[in-house]
């Protein structure tokens, strides 16, 4: 027979154990799930980066929010990750905007733009000087959205990996390179036979001949890919690509779903992990820049009368593409060249 104590205790007992359970159940009921992809593949340093902000993501939320990460390819095919954004497949993606230029014209401004701002001007841009909102004018009828803190510029870019050795303006002509975004239509107008192939292309392409050479990213993440068992030369000059620019873009319905605590988590995490990868990929350079030399690359910068060249055509391409696109074009264009001229860069 139970005691006055002992009944007591029964009670007590299973109205903890209610409360334990109405607590598990509303966590899981609370929990948010969202999906997001980088553009690969995984030895990339956009997609390693990626995946640790997904991961922190979750850790600080206490899990009420998992992100769970997706490597470039995985979901939708490599490159087009802001469509599956745009589209509600994903939540979020980890890009670069030059892969959109069949939406946004303008979107080669904030992407490795041949005579652009370098990287810490570029994130100050971006982050103060009207960058973002300008994206965000940029994707206007599109399920998509931008923030401060959502830009990683990255060290520039090597101009090419190549197979051969390019000392003069002559020396791009008929040559067959893997490019992509406005750097790209600059190098076709100089007589540059481009062609664009997502980064995990890249290794089989040469070695099959199907590019002579190719841009990609810096120094580091190249020589995480091996590129230097496929080209001799190592080209270095920043007139291409002065930053190597990566954005994250989030579906605007999730982004108003979630609650206002894990909104101000997500910028925060996302801007700590986007500043990470750029100091990160600055100091591995370094080493990188050794490491193709003894492995017997060449390794070498870019002879100034082919930067010229490359300059100048550049302006003539924007003055021109200016003249003939939307507003929004010239209005980013124009922004940038004026946070240029003010920070000192150029004239």
């Amino acid at each position: 027979m139970f005691t006055f104590k002992s009944k007591s205790l029964l009670i007590i007992f299973v109205i903890t154990i209610c409360l334990i359970a109405g607590s598990v159940l509303t966590m899981a009921q609370d929990k948010i799930v969202w999906k997001s992809s980088s553009f690969g593949p995984a030895s990339n340093f956009s997609q390693i980066h990626h995946d640790k902000a997904c991961e922190d993501i979750t850790k600080a939320s206490g899990g009420r929010l998992e992100v769970k990460p997706f490597v470039g390819g995985s979901v939708v095919p490599e490159t087009k990750e802001l469509d599956a954004v745009l589209e509600g497949v994903i939540d979020l993606c980890y890009t670069c905007p030059m892969y959109n230029l069949d939406k946004w014209p303008a979107a080669g401004l904030i992407s490795s733009r041949p005579g652009g701002l370098p990287g810490q001007y570029l994130i100050q841009w971006f982050d103060y000087g009207g960058g973002y909102e300008l994206m965000n004018k940029m994707m206007e009828g599109y399920n998509a959205m931008v923030m401060p803190g959502f830009l990683s510029p990255e060290p520039g870019e090597v101009f090419l990996h190549s197979k051969v050795k390019i000392e003069t303006v002559d020396d791009l002509n008929g040559l067959k390179v893997r490019t992509s975004g406005d750097g790209g239509e600059i190098l076709a107008r100089m007589g540059v036979s481009t062609i664009f192939l997502p980064g995990g292309e890249l290794y089989e392409a040469m070695q099959r001949g199907t590019i002579d050479a190719f841009e990609y990213a810096g120094l580091s993440t190249n020589w995480s890919m091996h590129f230097n068992e496929i080209a001799d030369y190592v080209i270095i000059s920043p007139v291409r690509a002065p930053s190597d620019p990566h954005v994250w873009f989030v579906n605007k319905d999730s982004w108003e779903e979630l609650p206002d605590d894990l909104k101000v988590l997500v910028q925060n995490v996302i801007a700590r992990w986007t500043q990470e990868q750029q100091n990160f990929e600055s100091h591995y350079d370094i080493e990188a820049l050794q490491n193709f030399k003894d492995a017997g690359c060449e390794v070498y910068n870019l002879p100034k009368e082919v930067e010229d060249a490359i300059s100048k055509e550049a302006k003539e391409f924007y003055t021109e593409k200016a003249a003939k696109e939307s507003p929004i074009f010239g209005e980013i264009l124009d922004s940038m060249n004026n946070y240029g001229r003010l920070s000192g860069l150029w004239e």
